[in-house]
């Protein structure tokens, strides 16, 4: 197991077997997709439909090669945004690439695992918003590794006094990822779920439409404290 590991960070390796890879990330029917990255990610794709998760409550399908090859100058475009040093210390390493990907039968673009090292990605998700979810799922993964720097009780006082977040996100019918045009704090209905998935979408369109939202909040005081919180935390992973 030690050998596989050494074998797979010091990029030296061309293939991998199914049972090497179960044992890295704990996902069965992987294949190598793409492992030799400058930021040092190592792309996996479903080669086969898998069951994942408490009472295998995470599903996705194998990944068409078609599909994924047409997308994934998209998906490396997006995350070429990230150093290894970056990636490295928000702990992330592996990301799967698959389609379909439900979590609790909930359509979902992406899944992260900070403690696996893994991003999950369905590569067919909606297209208007992939690659804001590219990044907000890297936020959570940042979020999992950083919680002391990303307080979710300081973030919620940013808010109005009479707002209340959901319990968790799944349980919250604050779904809507189109971008507000009055955003009252809030960049989409979405944010309005839990903090966490609030950080994470003022962290996406941070990384997606920093111009456009950075303007928004010149006439939104909430939201500019979010984007000074959320900057503010980044610099001090990246200067860790």
């Amino acid at each position: 197991m030690r050998i596989l590991l050494i074998l797979l960070l010091t990029l030296q390796i061309s293939s991998l077997k199914a049972d090497e890879i179960f044992n890295l990330v704990k996902i069965p029917n992987l294949e190598v997709y793409k492992l030799n990255n400058s930021n040092g990610l190592k792309y996996l794709n479903a080669k086969k439909n898998f069951l994942i998760g408490f009472e295998n409550n995470i599903k996705c399908n194998k990944s068409n090669k078609k599909n994924l090859d047409k997308k994934f100058s998209l998906i490396s475009k997006n995350l070429s945004m990230y150093d290894r040093d970056f990636l490295n210390r928000i702990n992330l390493r592996f990301i799967v690439l698959c389609e379909s990907l439900h979590i609790s039968e909930i359509n979902t673009g992406g899944i992260p695992d900070h403690k696996k090292r893994t991003l999950i990605l369905d590569i067919n998700f909606n297209e208007k918003y992939f690659e804001r979810v590219i990044h907000h799922e890297i936020f959570h993964i940042i979020h999992d590794s950083f919680k002391i720097i990303f307080d979710e009780g300081v973030w919620s006082n940013y808010n109005d006094k009479t707002f209340k977040y959901a319990e968790c996100s799944t349980c919250s019918d604050r779904l809507g990822l189109d971008l507000y045009n009055q955003t009252n704090g809030f960049l989409t209905e979405y944010s309005k779920s839990i903090a966490s998935e609030d950080m994470a979408e003022v962290f996406s369109f941070l990384m997606t439409d920093e111009i456009k939202i950075k303007n928004m909040s010149k006439k939104d005081s909430i939201l500019l404290n979010k984007i000074k919180y959320i900057e503010k935390g980044i610099d001090k992973i990246v200067n860790f």
